[in-house]
């Protein structure tokens, strides 16, 4: 009866101690972060409990289970003392892992919801995810040579390789030129702040944003969804274009081939009303101006402002869209045409004054005078 009720009481006493010790531990997590909702510190803590109570049933059983006087236990002894040592080892790094994700998780949303600036808070995303990577990787090597120490034969075939552990460091550093290249260039891409997360940029011609940055290699989504996968030395040895440095806010321009004859004050007045209705447009400035004449056209240059990447994109597309078509609806001689023998004639601009939308003819400088944006 004793051979059984020993190993019951063993096993089943480091069972409740474990769940008991971990109940309370998140209680105690879950009253101060009631006490404290300012810092998510503690709530993010209770993520802890499932290693925690891995690593308080294992270390229990770890020095209780010669107690238990079976004989299976007892036949196997040193091979049950290496697996539960093995199990202690790993679930403590999941610990120490999980712990620090909490604390970095907790500073970088305590900075974003205090901070403005969505520049230095892309920063110190950028920062911490390159921190939380270089911390994962100390952690599983320190544990991975922790576990192998546990086998008394690689001991001994350690002492002896670090003897020759010099050698193996150079010819390895120059085996590994390039990822220990790749390594420190993203070193230098984290504090350096050259991209963040989120950056809109233009590399080797592509147009996308940076949706992940590693110790090795950063990722570009492009608008179609694709996926760059770049080296980080790429952007410490290459020149790139970061839309987002210096500030979020972006000019851009639509280039238009027009006719001489295109109405230029009629399209300010149509560009005007476009961005009073284009969301995207941030109300900051535009204009409208001629840049460029050839024998048969001259270009166009309409400027428009906005908060981002993404709305600069949107208030060109639709100014562009939108000019077209007025233009083609309204005014079809403003459009460029190339002459042939066979071409339909080209519809005559009245030499008082413009077509009106009835074909009545109109007086430009009197209907609708410039406003004298630019």
């Amino acid at each position: 009866m004793e051979n059984v009720l020993r190993p019951l009481i063993v096993v089943g006493g480091a069972l409740a101690l474990t769940l008991l010790l971990g109940w309370l531990a998140d209680l105690l997590l879950r009253r101060a972060n009631a006490r404290h909702p300012e810092t998510p510190l503690w709530g993010l803590l209770r993520r802890c409990r499932p290693p925690l109570q891995v690593v308080l049933l294992t270390a229990i059983l770890r020095g209780a289970y010669r107690q238990t006087k079976l004989d299976i236990i007892q036949d196997h002894e040193a091979g049950i003392g290496q697996v539960l040592s093995l199990v202690l080892i790993a679930s403590t790094a999941w610990l120490v892992l999980r712990a620090a994700a909490a604390a970095v998780e907790s500073t970088y949303a305590r900075y974003a919801s205090m901070s403005a600036d969505r520049a230095r808070v892309r920063r110190v995303r950028t920062q911490v995810t390159l921190i939380m990577r270089i911390v994962t990787a100390v952690v599983c090597v320190v544990a991975g040579a922790a576990m192998l120490l546990t086998f008394p034969e690689l001991r001994a075939v350690g002492t002896s390789m670090l003897a020759s552990a010099g050698i193996i460091g150079i010819v390895a550093g120059v085996a590994a030129q390039s990822t220990l290249g790749n390594l420190f260039a993203g070193f230098q891409i984290a504090f350096g702040d050259m991209v963040r997360l989120g950056d809109t940029v233009v590399v080797d011609g592509e147009w996308g944003v940076i949706d992940e940055v590693t110790l090795t290699v950063v990722a570009v989504r492009t608008w179609d969804e694709r996926r760059i996968t770049m080296p980080v030395s790429y952007f410490t040895s290459q020149p790139f274009e970061n839309w987002s440095r210096g500030g979020v806010q972006m000019t851009g321009s639509v280039f238009l081939q027009l006719d001489h004859r295109a109405p230029l004050s009629l399209m300010r007045k149509k560009t005007e009303e476009i961005l009073e209705h284009c969301e995207a447009w941030d109300r900051r400035s535009w204009s409208l101006a001629v840049t460029d004449s050839t024998a048969t056209t001259m270009e166009v240059r309409v400027v428009v402002t906005a908060r981002d990447a993404d709305d600069i994109w949107t208030a060109r597309c639709t100014v562009r869209e939108q000019l077209l078509v007025w233009l083609a609806e309204e005014h079809p001689y403003a459009l460029p045409r190339v002459t042939t023998g066979a071409a339909d004639p080209v519809p005559p601009r009245p030499a008082g004054g413009l077509l009106g939308k009835d074909g009545t003819a109109a007086d430009e400088h009197r209907e609708l005078p410039d406003t004298g944006r630019g």
